[in-house]
């Protein structure tokens, strides 16, 4: 199951969102607010709980500055990645999209279809007010 979030522009430069998307402490103020758990577990490693979800850990996987960053899963039984493009429009704008990507059996991905996609888009969409 692959999903894309909508392309936001940011109004930093590629170099400035990569860095603020590499701390992984950043990501708290980018998650929705039907979040019921965050936590720091490492310098590339952090948990997360939406309400009525499981907790999920996300590890730093790769990093390709100042273009890419790749988060998956750590452990748990679901296998998946958030991966964040960053592309530069000029020397202060950039654009971000978010893939979350993650091999599911048909059941599953249906019934987690919505609730990743709309997770995704809150993450973008928070991304140009939290840098």
């Amino acid at each position: 199951m692959n999903l894309e979030s909508p392309k936001i522009n940011v109004s930093k430069s590629s170099q400035e969102v990569f860095d603020f998307l590499s701390d992984i402490k950043n990501f708290e103020s980018l998650m929705p607010e039907n979040i019921s758990k965050f936590e720091v577990l490492g310098d590339d490693k952090f948990l997360f709980a939406l309400k009525g979800m499981p907790e999920i850990i996300l590890k730093k996987k790769e990093t390709i500055p100042p273009n890419k960053i790749v988060l998956g899963a750590a452990g748990g039984k679901l296998d998946f990645s958030l991966t964040g493009n960053i592309t530069e429009i000029d020397a202060s704008t950039s654009e971000v999209q978010l893939e979350f990507s993650g091999d599911f059996n048909p059941m599953m991905a249906m019934m987690i279809k919505g609730p990743i996609g709309k997770f995704i888009e809150t993450l973008a969409t928070s991304i140009p007010k939290s840098i």
